[in-house]
């Protein structure tokens, strides 16, 4: 379709209005096209609550082999609670936005403390853990205990938003206004099935980035944005340009160990482990007297490489040098591949640092 027509405002205070008939549409297309994810096993609620944490700013592909990996290691909600935080941590390296995995951790502790090892069922009591905002309360309440609960994120506003034709220059007025419209629809049975079936249109059908395929939409006879060939809704904002930060690391090695250390437990990748780092791009000169300076007695340059690191907020330019040392000073951590491999939480932007070393 060619023509456009202009999409109609409304103002924050009133909810979108979406087709009586959404659920039945959906439940008869979910059950054709749902996809075996692991995680919908039983709709278990520890289960569905580790992948709906793990899948917050972290697509299903990426997700599936650590929700694997991490149920593996700890496979029921008193095993997480019993876990040291640096293992958690561990078995989160490279997903990212590290404070998820504390958050996991920390309501664990309270389900087994507090609550019997028993996971709440009602939204309210859901809410209140630590981690969990009213996406991911609605997600669970709705999947795993049938309550009339809506998981309103940014991919189901997004198909609320085109269903009803109607747009909010603010996105959280958005999520609340299709939170409200998809509240007074949900039906008496397999409420949890029409939660997953929201989500499923948005990452298969109504997709944020590319056309939306409409031809294999289950809504396309009811969808306002198909009717007017606008698919613009809702409407995005520009992003703030990212902070780019000059960092140069030093991966001091002696007799087969390598220098880390502990971040601090504020700011960016709290409490995680890094290799020695310090502002600003040195020469190779500067490095060597760095490396000298915290008594490592560096001998040999081995190489530097050069590589970037974006995060949410900023962008690392990493300037790396390889340093053989004669000393291994205590300010320090001395850990073998090993160690490395298997104790140590190393986030990616310095993990990546040893990548043909």
């Amino acid at each position: 379709m060619t023509h456009k027509k202009q999409q109609k405002k409304i103002s924050p205070d009133q909810s979108l209005t979406l087709p009586a008939d959404l659920p039945a549409l959906l439940l008869a297309w979910y059950d054709q096209h749902a996809r075996a994810l692991p995680w919908r096993e039983g709709k278990k609620p520890y289960r569905v609550w580790v992948s709906e944490i793990m899948l917050q700013q972290t697509g299903v592909r990426t997700v599936a082999p650590y929700f694997e990996r991490f149920l593996a290691a700890f496979p029921t909600v008193g095993a997480l609670a019993d876990a040291n935080e640096q293992q958690v941590l561990k078995l989160w390296e490279g997903l990212g936005y590290y404070t998820r995995a504390r958050n996991l951790k920390k309501a664990a502790e309270i389900i087994v403390r507090d609550l019997g090892g028993q996971f709440p069922d009602t939204y309210d009591e859901i809410r209140k853990l630590p981690g969990i905002g009213p996406y991911t309360a609605g997600a669970i309440a709705s999947i795993c205990f049938e309550l009339p609960a809506p998981a309103v994120d940014g991919n189901v506003a997004r198909v609320a938003a085109r269903i009803s034709g109607q747009s909010f220059d603010d996105k959280i007025d958005l999520k609340q206004a299709a939170a409200t419209a998809l509240a007074a629809l949900y039906p008496a049975e397999r409420r949890g099935d029409f939660t997953q079936s929201l989500m499923e249109l948005g990452a298969l059908i109504c997709v944020p980035n590319g056309a939306p395929k409409c031809d294999a939409c289950p809504v396309q006879a009811s969808c306002a944005s198909f009717k007017s060939g606008s698919f613009s809704l809702p409407a995005r904002k520009d992003k703030p340009k990212r902070k780019r930060a000059d960092i140069t690391a030093l991966i001091l090695e002696s007799d087969g160990h390598l220098a880390i250390r502990q971040r601090d437990e504020v700011g960016l990748l709290p409490g995680l482990w890094e290799f020695p780092n310090t502002d600003g791009h040195l020469t190779e000169q500067e490095a060597l007297m760095l490396a000298e300076s915290w008594g490592t007695q560096p001998s040999v340059v081995h190489g530097s490489k050069r590589t970037r690191h974006i995060f949410t907020h900023v962008e690392w330019d990493i300037l790396c040098y390889h340093i053989e040392c004669e000393n291994d000073p205590p300010c320090f951590i001395w850990a073998d591949q090993r160690a490395l491999s298997d104790l140590y939480p190393l986030p990616t932007a310095f993990k990546k640092l040893l990548n043909d070393e």
